[in-house]
């Protein structure tokens, strides 16, 4: 994206600047997706709990939240511990729990898988980043053959793993990188994974975030897709070349609370 006009970009700057300062604080978290690992201090819960939450991360903003919470509770509140020492009994609690296109079958698959990877791993982020990964769209790919290698993978619960292999947006996933690696004095992002830079983060782009970039010009790819996402993401970069994502505050605000008559 070229900004000839040197005042225009500064002005669109500016108001991307001021929502990020709007949004990007602790007041957002209780309304937000992200106030569930926010209950959370151990690193194990927080990424446990925001692998789940991400995941179920669309639609009804209330309804998210509290279908986390259900899966929490189910987990009795310690997520880590449960994926690890659970027994089989533990599992028949699981076989009630539905939302939207999740079912029991695809939680007690993710469970299996999440076992099975913190028997031989300490946390998530080398299940995203192994060694010789170091890019977001890299990592996401592997990341979807890795979860899908067990001979018991049920077929539907791939579905909810996007990967750019498909042009995917990968919002989920992406939004759930944003919560594990970037960090600020803001607190709202966790950055307990280090494997990867914010700087290396991928914008989360859904039907909001587009159509504000949309308006503001930030992007020309008129479907939210991949191409979408890294394009969004470089323009950013422009804004802020280290932090680019931390305009996801921004655009994801002003998609929500949308008034043409407020945009540039």
């Amino acid at each position: 994206m070229q900004y000839v006009n040197k005042l225009i970009f500064e002005k669109l700057k500016s108001l991307l600047d001021d929502k990020v300062l709007e949004y990007n604080q602790k007041d957002f978290i209780p309304q937000d997706p992200i106030s569930i690992p926010h209950q959370y201090s151990h690193p194990r819960d927080i990424e446990i709990s925001g692998f789940f939450t991400a995941l179920f991360a669309w639609g009804n903003r209330t309804i998210i939240i509290n279908k986390s919470k259900d899966l929490m509770q189910l987990m009795g509140n310690q997520p880590y511990e449960f994926i690890k020492n659970h027994s089989q009994s533990d599992l028949k609690s699981i076989l009630t729990f539905k939302h939207r296109t999740f079912n029991a079958t695809d939680v007690l698959y993710m469970i299996d898988f999440l076992h099975r990877h913190y028997n031989q791993h300490q946390s998530l982020e080398s299940a995203f980043f192994p060694e010789g990964i170091t890019s977001v769209e890299n990592g996401l790919t592997q990341f979807k053959h890795y979860f899908s290698a067990s001979p018991y993978f049920p077929e539907r619960t791939g579905k909810h793993i996007a990967t750019p292999e498909k042009n995917s947006n990968c919002k989920r996933l992406n939004m759930f990188l944003r919560w594990m690696i970037r960090s600020d004095k803001q607190g709202v992002d966790f950055g307990i994974w280090k494997k990867l830079k914010p700087d290396q983060l991928i914008i989360p782009i859904d039907i909001h975030v587009h159509r504000v970039a949309m308006d503001l010009t930030l992007i020309h790819t008129t479907k939210i897709n991949w191409n979408a996402a890294l394009e969004l993401t470089n323009t950013l970069k422009r804004f802020d070349v280290d932090d680019p994502v931390k305009y996801d505050f921004a655009l994801f605000g002003m998609g929500i609370n949308f008034k043409r008559e407020s945009l540039i």
